[in-house]
């Protein structure tokens, strides 16, 4: 029986504890928060307020870090320097520079494994088309679309001052709600070449992180990606994925997979477990890939998303960032 922490309790904490708890094979030992009005959160299970009392008096296999994004680089060296496997909620880091820290600890630590919940890499939906695309029957790709359009109230922001801050948050809407699609965009996509990109402040909160953003990508393979995300859209509309083949042109959209026929008629492939609860929109991927984690540690299995993985998704990032504030095409060679 695998013994499982989780550090932080704020909301997507509520996504991962009942995964943990579901897993037959894994035990809840503890949670931490610095918050003491959360002590009930997990009834039976030790509460701490300091992650480092929790490290030193547990006997841990795994800590899922669901902090706030500047602490996911400090609590998961703590963790991985302790010799605990680490599960680590999206992003990798603040920033590049951050994201490269964790990549070397990850190095340096080769038998502690640290995992990177991008999970709608997970989704049936999204591992049909990679199957899809790679049968080569639908011919090359032209062009891979990512829309993101959801809503974030000025509350979200006052409740928890971290998210609208680029010292604690590391950014707005592409870091915080669209990083999973511009991850299944570069999956698809393949080695960029280049990129523009444009930041944005749409709605008047008074924040330091952007609410908008869009980017052009070009691919080495010559294909295009065009990739749209906003928190100023009135309600929490699906995520868009779409991939166009010499072929075929097939999109994600409310959680299902379809194909446009010769006819123009749209047929559905596939569809997602759905995520039961008003935040659907999450997407039911967490449980998987938290599953396939922990079946990675009792097999000694390499097969989950390291922190190099991820780490293009915040290479991105910053390449959109560094394309608005100079109004130029960033060359991907350029930031190596």
């Amino acid at each position: 029986m695998l013994r499982a922490a989780v550090i932080g309790l704020g909301d997507i904490s509520n996504i991962h504890i009942p995964a943990i708890q579901a897993n037959p094979n894994v035990e809840l030992v503890a949670v931490c928060d610095i918050d003491e009005t959360l002590t009930d959160r997990v009834p039976g299970v030790p509460f701490y307020t300091s992650y480092e009392k929790m490290l030193e008096n547990e006997a841990l296999d795994c800590v899922h870090n669901c902090l706030p994004h500047h602490l996911h680089y400090p609590v998961t060296k703590a963790c991985v320097e302790k010799g605990v496997h680490v599960f680590l909620e999206k992003p990798l880091g603040l920033n590049t520079k951050e994201a490269l820290e964790l990549v070397k600890l990850e190095e340096n630590h080769s038998d502690i494994k640290i995992g990177v919940c991008h999970q709608n890499r997970y989704n049936e939906t999204f591992e049909t088309l990679q199957e899809l695309a790679a049968s080569g029957e639908y011919g090359n790709l032209v062009g891979v679309k990512g829309l993101v359009a959801w809503h974030r109230p000025k509350a979200y922001y006052d409740v928890k001052p971290w998210r609208g801050k680029m010292a604690t948050a590391g950014g707005g809407v592409m870091i915080n709600q669209a990083l999973h699609t511009l991850d299944l965009i570069q999956l698809l996509g393949g080695e960029i070449d280049s990129l523009r990109g444009s930041i944005d402040q749409l709605l008047d909160y008074g924040i330091e992180v952007e609410d908008t953003a869009t980017a052009h990508i070009t691919f080495k393979n010559g294909a295009t990606g065009l990739f749209y995300a906003t928190n100023a859209n009135g309600v929490n509309s699906s995520v868009e994925l779409q991939a166009v083949f010499e072929k075929g042109k097939f999109t994600i959209k409310d959680s299902i997979l379809t194909k446009v026929n010769d006819d123009g008629k749209k047929e559905e492939i596939m569809e997602d477990t759905k995520l039961p609860g008003s935040k659907f929109y999450y997407g039911a991927s967490h449980a998987k890939l938290i599953n396939h984690f922990y079946s990675c540690i009792e097999n000694d299995s390499d097969d989950y998303v390291h922190a190099k993985d991820a780490l293009i998704s915040i290479q991105i990032i910053d390449a959109i960032r560094m394309s608005s504030a100079s109004k130029e095409k960033i060359k991907w060679e350029a930031l190596a």
